[in-house]
């Protein structure tokens, strides 16, 4: 079978430790996380873990299930990209002098949505959100002009279908709230 990224979200009880028990189950398969990322849900007291990997159809059947046999996980699912909508986000620190000395910089920001969100005499802090590839081609672009600094999120994501996770959290919701 061949390999493709997959979006795993996995709708949890806010427990400590929980997160360790779930990169558990992906390392005990040897499979690598690409990306994670933790939030609230849309259910007050639900987490929500995006997490993006790259396997096989059989491979994530078996991740969801073992993850649905943790106490805690309420419901997963799994997305293939052309099922989701997705980005990250990411920062850029670059010297002040570099990007004023460089008009193609700024045209290049202006070109990709990119925005500056910090300005100092010593440096300027821009922000991109995209998709992966998008931000690493500023990043390509801004690494030869000086860059300080880089950090980019975990991807955050979303169904472009509707999800049968609401009810399952309603419920959970109700019941806790009883309680």
């Amino acid at each position: 079978m061949e390999k493709k990224n997959y979006t795993v979200s996995i709708y949890t009880e806010n427990n400590l430790g929980l997160l360790s028990r779930i990169a558990a189950i992906f390392l005990k398969r040897h499979i690598n996380i690409e990306s994670i990322t933790a939030s609230p849900s849309e259910v007050t007291e639900v987490m929500r873990f995006i997490i993006i990997v790259n396997v096989t159809e059989e491979q994530i059947k078996k991740i969801v299930g073992q993850l649905e046999k943790q106490i805690e996980v309420i419901k997963a699912f799994y997305h293939t990209d052309a099922e989701t909508i997705y980005q990250e986000t990411a920062l850029y620190k670059i010297r002040s002098q570099d990007f004023l000395d460089d008009h193609n910089i700024q045209d290049f920001i202006k070109e990709t949505n990119a925005r500056i969100v910090t300005v100092t005499k010593e440096f300027f802090v821009i922000e991109k959100t995209g998709k992966r590839s998008e931000v690493d081609a500023l990043y390509e672009t801004l690494k030869p002009y000086g860059l300080m600094q880089f950090v980019r999120s975990g991807t955050i994501a979303v169904t472009k279908n509707e999800m049968p996770i609401s009810g399952i959290l309603e419920k959970f919701n109700t019941t806790n709230s009883l309680s």
